[in-house]
C-alpha cells in the first residue's frame, strides 16, 4: 500500500513534468517563457503548452477554429500570435496582445471582448470582415492599438468603437468606406494615428474629425475625394498634424486652392505630400500637380469674373446710354409739336 507522503510527492512530480512539458511540434524557450509553434502544419492548438506560457506563437498554421478550452491553464499567457491560418471563428483568452492578421474572419463575434479587457493591441488585418457593429469592440477599453487593415469593411455602426476612449492608433487602410460619419470617432481623444489610405472615401463630415484633440497623423490618400472643405479640417485642434492626401481625383478649381492655401497658413496642420496632389479634373489640368498651377485658378477665375463684370457694366453703360439717347429724342420730338401748336 502507498503512503500518503509517496502519493504526495508523486502528484508534485507530474505537476512539475506538467509545467515544463513542450509539445513535440514546438520549441519552447525556458528562459524568456516563448512556445514557437509557427509554420508546422497545425490543425488544432497542441495540448500540453507549458503553463507558464508567456508568448505562444501559432503563426503559419491551418487552425480553423480556436475555443477557449484550448488555452486551460494558460495563465500567464500575454501574447497569442495566430496570423497566417485559415480561422474563422475563436474564442480567445486573457491577453495583451493578440494577432489575428491573414485568416478567414468575416465578422467579429458579439462575445469576442469578453474575458479580453486587458488587450492592448488587437491586430485582425487582411481578413474578410465587412461590417463593424456597436457590439463587436464593446469590452476593449484598454485597447491602444488596432489594426483593422485589408479587410472588406464598407459600413460601420456610429458607435462602433464607443468604448475605446483609449486607443491611440486605428488602422481601417484598404477597405471599402465611403464616408467618414459624425460621431464615428467621438470617444477618441487619445487617437494619435488614424490611417484611412485606399478607401472609398468621398465624403468626410463636418464634425468627423473634431474628437480628435491629440491626432498626429492622418492618412487620406488613395480615396475619392475630389474637394475638401477647409471647416472640416480646422476642425482639429491639435498641436500637431500630418495630412497624407495625394492619389486623390482632386478637381483642381479656385475653391481647392484656396482651402490648400489656408491650410498652409494655419499652424497645426502640415500637407506631407502636398507636391504629388495632382489634377484628375476639369480635362485641361488632369495630370498636372496642383503645387504646379501656384495662383494660377484663382487667377484665371478672377480673370473670368473680371471679364463678365466688364461685360455687365458695358451692357449697363449702353443701356443707359440708349435710354438717355432715347430720352433726348422724346423731348425733342415732345418740344418740336410744342412749337408746332403754339403757330
Amino acid at each position: 500500500m502507498v503512503d500518503d507522503s509517496a502519493l504526495i510527492n508523486c502528484v508534485l512530480l507530474l505537476m512539475v513534468f506538467s509545467l515544463s512539458l513542450c509539445p513535440s511540434s514546438c520549441l519552447c524557450y525556458e528562459s524568456s517563457d516563448l512556445v514557437d509553434c509557427r509554420s508546422r502544419e497545425l490543425l488544432r492548438v497542441p495540448p500540453s503548452v507549458p503553463h507558464d506560457t508567456w508568448l505562444l506563437d501559432l503563426s503559419g498554421n491551418k487552425l480553423m477554429v480556436v475555443r477557449t478550452r484550448s488555452f486551460v491553464g494558460l495563465w500567464s499567457l500575454r501574447i497569442l500570435l495566430m496570423s497566417n491560418n485559415s480561422i474563422q471563428t475563436l474564442q480567445p483568452q486573457f491577453l495583451e496582445r493578440l494577432d489575428l492578421s491573414f485568416n478567414r474572419l468575416r465578422w467579429i463575434p458579439q462575445d469576442f471582448s469578453q474575458g479580453l479587457s486587458s488587450l492592448l493591441e488587437l491586430r485582425l488585418d487582411h481578413n474578410l470582415l465587412q461590417h463593424l457593429d456597436s457590439t463587436s469592440l464593446g469590452e476593449f477599453e484598454n485597447l491602444k492599438k488596432l489594426d483593422l487593415s485589408y479587410n472588406r469593411i464598407r459600413t460601420m455602426d456610429v458607435r462602433a468603437f464607443n468604448s475605446l476612449s483609449r486607443l491611440s492608433l486605428l488602422s481601417l487602410e484598404a477597405n471599402r468606406l465611403n464616408v467618414l460619419k459624425d460621431g464615428l470617432l467621438s470617444r477618441q481623444q487619445s487617437l494619435e494615428v488614424l490611417l484611412l489610405g485606399h478607401n472609398n472615401i468621398s465624403v468626410i463630415e463636418t464634425e468627423a474629425l473634431a474628437p480628435l484633440r491629440r491626432l498626429t497623423l492622418l492618412g487620406l490618400q488613395g480615396n475619392q475625394l475630389q474637394h475638401i472643405r477647409f471647416k472640416t479640417l480646422l476642425e482639429l485642434q491639435t498641436t500637431s498634424t500630418h495630412l497624407q492626401m495625394s492619389l486623390n481625383p482632386w478637381t483642381c478649381d479656385c475653391e481647392l486652392q484656396r482651402v490648400f492655401r489656408k491650410i498652409h497658413h494655419v499652424r497645426h496642420l502640415h500637407v506631407e505630400d502636398y507636391r504629388d496632389i495632382v489634377c484628375h479634373a476639369p480635362p485641361h489640368q488632369a495630370g498636372s500637380s496642383l503645387a504646379s498651377l501656384d495662383s494660377q485658378l484663382c487667377v484665371a477665375e478672377t480673370a473670368s469674373v473680371l471679364v463678365i463684370t466688364i461685360t455687365v457694366m458695358l451692357a449697363v453703360i449702353g443701356a443707359l446710354v440708349k435710354a438717355e439717347h432715347n430720352r433726348k429724342n422724346k423731348q425733342a420730338v415732345s418740344d418740336t409739336e410744342s412749337q408746332r401748336l403754339e403757330k
